[in-house]
């Protein structure tokens, strides 16, 4: 049952989490949405003035709080009905279970569906919400067998997400392949004893001079070192899926008496060399569409503009950003994937946590942009190259950031200017969709 305050003022929307931030001008009035049992929220923002666009967004996390992401308000002033939510564990990795979260995402999708003069939804899946919106629209085309095979490392229940409605299309915004894959890329293979973190093998530690670091700027490091690298990495993280599944095992014969679920730490996970180093990751394999800063679209190998951060040394180090603090639970269904290369060769489809896997089976239309900025340019291409649709797109947004506004630091570097990002892309996105589901 949906229980909508539609007296709340915006004052009390921002007591729910939204910043204040331009978003007047956006929408004068959001709506606070509580959606129950679960603790799912949102914020809906209807368009202040001009004719109403039959399509409504939905904006939605595998954690973080997306009732005032940016396209909510981008959206909105291009006309647009926008549903920024928050799923049931916002700004909590350890309470993810990610197969729930189709759970939270129907809410939002009925919801949207029951709006007058509403004929389309169409799902935003920025960052983690890519592999989130695309899991959702996986089951609900493809039924729960796809989230039930018998190697998937964590599964859903066939009852609770049966007959899911169906998102009319999917724009995936700077989409990541997969928290698992991007856990599995950041993992510091240099650590081969769970239990002495700090005692690292120093022919596969990133921040070692010897090994291609330069703490001072952009590293450079041989295709030997990145070949042997992320085969380490799929190495540690199968022993630490290992590790999960016999503590999960032990949990459920009563060996462990602590319950359904108990802690589970890995130290060192801040070492993604694309982070380190612009060469590795950094690139378009063939010409794709490049959305150029002055509006216009070129077509042409892309490489990404960003910036590297060489105190990634220093974070990997730390408990506060270095460390993942989960349970066995959230480990197995949100960041663990089977693989035997972290670059080269992932068993996409062993997690439900997978944009990869998903896009399979996705037939709606389909936008993927990336964000020239960052470093998922190439993984955009992919999930592109795998993505089932009929009627998909990939564009790749110059110098943009990935929470999609215009990169100084790249700027600085290139001697470009970026400042057009951000209307650019939500220009392109509302094209794309008025063009496939016109007012009519």
């Amino acid at each position: 049952m949906l229980f909508i305050n539609r007296m709340l003022k915006f004052a009390l929307v921002l007591a729910a989490g939204l910043t204040a931030c331009g978003l007047a001008r956006a929408q004068s009035h959001p709506e606070y949405i509580q959606f129950s049992p679960s603790a799912t929220k949102g914020a809906l923002y209807r368009p202040d003035s001009g004719r109403t666009s039959p399509v409504a967004f939905l904006a939605i996390h595998r954690t973080s709080n997306f009732m005032s992401m940016i396209a909510t308000k981008e959206l909105s002033q291009r006309g647009f009905m926008v549903l920024g939510m928050n799923p049931r564990s916002d700004n909590n990795e350890a309470a993810v279970n990610f197969e729930e979260i189709a759970l939270d995402i129907k809410q939002g999708v009925e919801f949207l569906k029951q709006q007058p003069g509403i004929k389309a939804v169409i799902l935003i899946g920025h960052s983690g919400g890519g592999p989130s919106t695309t899991y959702y629209q996986a089951v609900a085309e493809k039924g729960p067998s796809y989230c039930n095979g018998p190697h998937k490392l964590s599964k859903c229940s066939n009852d609770d997400v049966a007959a899911l409605p169906k998102a009319d299309g999917m724009v995936l915004l700077d989409a990541h392949p997969g928290n698992t894959i991007n856990t599995l890329r950041s993992l510091n293979p240099a650590v081969t004893n769970e239990g002495k973190p700090d005692d690292l093998d120093p022919a596969l530690d990133p921040f070692s001079p010897q090994n291609g670091f330069n703490a001072k700027g952009n590293s450079h490091y041989s295709a030997e070192f990145i070949d042997r690298y992320s085969k380490a990495q799929s190495g540690r993280m199968n022993r630490l899926i290992d590790k999960a599944q016999q503590m999960q095992a032990d949990l459920k014969s009563g060996k462990d008496q602590r319950g359904d679920d108990a802690p589970f730490i890995a130290f060192r996970d801040r070492a993604r060399l694309s982070d380190i180093s612009t060469d590795v990751w950094c690139c378009t394999e063939r010409p794709e569409k490049l959305l150029k800063n002055d509006g216009s679209i070129s077509r042409e190998v892309v490489h990404s503009v960003r910036v590297s951060t060489p105190k990634n040394a220093k974070v990997d180090t730390s408990l506060n950003g270095g460390a993942l603090f989960l349970t066995v639970k959230s480990f197995l269904s949100a960041n663990a994937i089977r693989s035997k290369d972290a670059l080269n060769d992932i068993d996409i489809c062993s997690s439900n946590n997978s944009t990869l896997c998903a896009v399979q089976s996705i037939s709606v239309p389909m936008l993927v942009m990336a964000m020239g900025g960052h470093y998922f340019i190439k993984d955009g291409e992919t999930i592109f190259d795998l993505s089932a649709s009929k009627d998909k797109d990939f564009v790749v947004v110059e110098g943009a950031v990935h929470g999609m506004t215009p990169c100084k630091p790249c700027s600085e570097q290139t001697g470009v200017s970026y400042d057009n990002a951000t209307r650019n892309l939500y220009d392109y996105v509302a094209n794309w969709a008025n063009k496939r589901f016109p007012a009519l």
